[in-house]
Order: C-alpha cells, then sequence, then structure tokens
C-alpha cells in the first residue's frame, strides 16, 4: 500500500514541478488545493519516492522472513 501511495505522491509532485517550471500553471491535482512553489513539488517527489523504497524493503523482509520460517 506504501508503494502505491508512494507513486500517486511522486507522480503528482513530478507533474506539478514540471508544469510549473517549464510551463503556465502546475499539473495535476494538487494545485486545485494548495498553491505550493516548485520546491516543495521536488519534496513531494522525494517523499513519494522514499514511501516506495520503504514499501519495497519491508516487502522483501517480510518475504525473507517467510523463506527463513518455512525452512
Amino acid at each position: 500500500m506504501r508503494g502505491l501511495i508512494g507513486f500517486i505522491v511522486m507522480i503528482q509532485g513530478a507533474m506539478g514541478f514540471i508544469g510549473q517550471v517549464f510551463f503556465d500553471k502546475a499539473w495535476g491535482l494538487l494545485p486545485h488545493w494548495f498553491n505550493l512553489p516548485s520546491p516543495a513539488y521536488v519534496g513531494l517527489f522525494a517523499a513519494g519516492a522514499a514511501l516506495i523504497a520503504w514499501g519495497e524493503r519491508a516487502r522483501k523482509l517480510k518475504q525473507q522472513e517467510e523463506r527463513s520460517g518455512a525452512a
């Protein structure tokens, strides 16, 4: 679940940053509710990537525990 939420946050951060820096206004869903500066969108992208990494690490640890418990 963390990976899915991280992916959504990462995409929103990327779309907001790219839209705000290279085009007229930020893209995505967040600009409808919040007026964020460009560095905040970079932070959202990084937070999303961290959530994905955290989720993947937890999934791998769970798989290792299942393998070691079965052996």
